[in-house]
């Protein structure tokens, strides 16, 4: 699929969008998404997968068969569902272990985002009086900075002391990896953690993941990612990066609904760790021993082993319905459409500049995802209420950033070029 810079000419026509989409090799799985409806019954605009991500049509029917088979068999279901829910979770993990770049042993579903980075932060956040410090990324989403001091205050330390925050550059607004790896170069003697989002939820901008691990490794510094707006948006290879951890939920740019259930990856070679401190569960017990309900835990080798609780089917369910079309579109082709969609909307907007706003989001395409965050110097909030009555569905972000989300899976070229349109007109309209 052909890439589109910024540079590019290209007619700025509703039919010229309308061609891309027809060589578009994606665009048949738009289909199997329910898309919403402006209030005149044409397809809204959706642009807020990084905030919710749609609902797959078969979502409803993996549902219904849990649904039906808890109707006819109730506890039964555990052992003779069509999908019995002891093993349920597993249903997941050679999928989950694709796209995140992991060994099936490194995965495993549960939980939900914050859950699992605080399961992870205590297990590899083992602060000592020399090195007590995390390094996180200034403007992370606020609930990693609330995990973040809890973590540190409960070991009875100051995060105004020992959280170090990375920022951009004066004037800046993404940070530089270059930055990140001198701050982790001139800091390691105090550092017990590196944290940092893989896409940043504000800028949308993508960090340099692989060179972020090795200099944390380097200096022997436990490395773990949020991959809240990473997952199903960018290509990973966890294992390969060698971070030691990561966490992501799966109702954004993975379609699972709202509040779905989240993700865990833990490298290899932590897999057999039992001195790791860990806060345990009957469903991390070894499977073999687990339902002697003995007193002394068996931690199951590998992620696994951090579960706490059994599978929550019904939210599981909607999960699989979308690990389906992701594997079978495949990453690389959803990363390519990503490219081409997302920087055919930017050269789109860029085309008619106003000094009123600017793209916080990186130009280039390798330090980004399927986002845009436009930020508005005035009557923002004005513009974003005008596109909503047009039918645009995007996302307000205090205090004047407009956040829009071209997901590959079900956005088209047509969608780019309404919006760009939309948003042109409601900037000359509400900005002047």
């Amino acid at each position: 699929m052909m890439q589109h810079n910024p540079e590019t000419i290209f007619p700025d026509t509703l039919d010229h969008a309308l061609a891309l989409d027809r060589d578009d090799p994606l665009a048949r799985f738009r289909e199997r998404f329910h898309i919403p409806a402006h209030r005149d019954g044409s397809d809204a605009i959706y642009l807020c997968g990084n905030s919710l991500g749609l609902q797959p049509r078969s979502a409803r029917g993996m549902i219904a068969q849990e649904l039906d088979d808890w109707a006819a068999l109730g506890v039964e279901g555990h052992f003779h569902a069509a999908h019995p829910w002891l093993s349920y979770h597993e249903l997941l993990t050679a999928q989950t272990a694709r796209l995140a770049g992991a060994l099936p042993g490194e995965v495993v579903v549960m939980n939900s985002l914050t859950v699992n980075l605080h399961l992870m932060l205590v297990s590899f956040y083992r602060p000592t009086a020399q090195r007590n410090a995390i390094l996180i990324e200034h403007m992370a989403f606020p609930s990693d900075q609330y995990a973040v001091d809890s973590q540190i205050r409960h070991h009875g330390y100051d995060p105004e002391q020992a959280r170090i925050d990375v920022a951009p550059r004066e004037g800046e607004h993404c940070l530089r990896t270059a930055d990140i790896l001198e701050r982790i170069d001139r800091e390691a003697g105090r550092i017990a953690l590196v944290l940092l989002g893989g896409v940043n939820y504000y800028t949308g901008q993508l960090m340099d993941m692989r060179a972020i691990a090795a200099a944390a490794r380097r200096h022997g510094i436990a490395v773990g990612f949020d991959l809240a707006h990473a997952a199903g948006n960018v290509p990973l290879a966890l294992h390969d990066w060698d971070a030691d951890f990561a966490v992501w939920c799966s109702y954004k740019y993975l379609n699972a609904g709202p509040g779905a259930v989240a993700g865990c990856f833990v490298h290899e070679r932590h897999a057999r760790r039992a001195e790791l401190p860990r806060f345990a569960g009957w469903w991390g017990h070894d499977k073999e021993s687990r339902f002697r309900m003995g007193p002394d835990f068996r931690a199951i080798p590998g992620a696994e082993g951090w579960q706490l609780s059994n599978a929550p089917i019904l939210s599981m369910a909607p999960l699989r319905a979308s690990m389906d079309i992701f594997d079978e579109a495949g990453m690389t082709a959803i990363r390519a459409k990503s490219d081409a969609l997302t920087g055919y909307l930017l050269s789109l907007l860029l085309r008619r500049p106003h000094p009123v706003w600017t793209v916080l989001t990186p130009a280039d395409p390798a330090q980004r995802g399927a986002q845009l965050s436009l930020h508005v110097a005035r009557n923002g909030r004005a513009v974003f209420q005008r596109l909503a009555e047009q039918g645009v569905i995007c996302d307000w972000r205090e205090p004047d950033v407009i956040r829009v989300a071209p997901a590959p899976l079900y956005n088209s070229f047509a969608d780019a070029q309404r919006f760009a349109a939309l948003f042109h007109d409601s900037v000359e309209q509400c900005c002047g």
